[in-house]
């Protein structure tokens, strides 16, 4: 089957999307947040260290804010600190940033990303890259974002996480699987989420973001996702069990071809046992024989 063949269109409107034989995306359960922590920033580092950056072959990273990727981030900074990794030869992608809110604003992704990871490594400013929800031309904001990550040979790895409803940076319920950077409306269940970080108040949270589309991410070479807690469970089980569907955007992750969702025990709550034991036996087979010899 090649991975050129289109969706198809089922009966009453059923949009059946055809997934390449040689896809994978495998399902890493962790027993809770911290261990899930550290085994993805232990393997951002070393697919970093194994990647041997240089300036004229920096490692591109894309990176997400919101509470899931706190953990990962400080025992990114702790490795720095270690001497276990070092920063200077990454260029950073961020997936999204609020339209018409101030950059030094507390809760703006700028303030989020210096306050839980750059400032606390030795990556260049310069090779810091998040855009600009006050920029004069917002539509020129998006194709310039596109077009800076093209010429830097596109992202090596994308790290992200979701929202209860599935959703991937500002990629909501309903968007395009093939969608590029752009301007989008957040839906309302975003904003009552996101209004912790505004004193719970959803007034305060701003209505529009800019945002990597969904195309932008699956361009990506790798990519990683981060979901834990109970309340990401249903999103986490359309996922995994059932097919791909732009009102679950995290669903397409299915059409990557090296995709790797990692989440904790309490993610799984809606998963079927033996979903479950799929996994984890495909993770137990991977630590006895190497990576090398694990296939989904």
């Amino acid at each position: 089957m090649s991975s050129s063949v289109p969706p198809l269109c089922g009966g009453r409107g059923l949009l059946i999307v055809i997934i390449p034989f040689n896809s994978t995306m495998r399902l890493v359960i962790k027993e809770n947040y911290d261990f899930l922590c550290e085994y993805v920033a232990n393997y951002v580092i070393d697919r970093i260290n194994k990647f041997n950056p240089t300036p004229e072959r920096p490692f591109v990273l894309g990176l997400p804010t919101g509470s899931s990727p706190i953990g990962v981030y400080k025992r990114l900074v702790q490795a720095y600190k270690d001497k276990k990794i070092s920063f200077k030869n990454v260029v950073t992608f961020n997936m999204d940033e609020y339209v018409n809110l101030p950059v030094d604003h507390p809760q703006s992704y700028h303030s989020f990303m210096y306050r839980y990871l750059f400032q606390h490594i030795d990556i260049p400013p310069q090779n810091i890259h998040i855009l600009n929800g006050n920029a004069p031309d917002l539509l020129v904001e998006c194709a310039n974002y596109e077009a800076e990550i093209k010429r830097y040979g596109g992202i090596e790895l994308f790290l992200g996480g979701i929202g209860p409803d599935g959703h991937i940076a500002f990629n909501e319920p309903g968007s395009s699987l093939s969608s590029r950077t752009r301007v989008k409306t957040l839906a309302y269940d975003t904003i009552v989420a996101n209004s912790r970080f505004f004193d719970n108040d959803i007034n305060k949270v701003p209505k529009t973001a800019l945002t990597v589309g969904v195309g932008t991410i699956l361009d990506a070479r790798e990519v990683i996702i981060i979901i834990n807690g109970a309340h990401k469970a249903f999103a986490l089980a359309k996922c995994v069990e059932e097919g791909v569907n732009h009102m679950w955007t995290v669903s397409s992750l299915q059409m990557h071809k090296n995709a790797m969702i990692v989440c904790d025990d309490d993610a799984t709550l809606e998963l079927r046992v033996k979903t479950v034991k799929y996994f984890k036996g495909l993770e137990e087979t991977a630590n006895a024989f190497g990576p090398a010899k694990l296939t989904n």
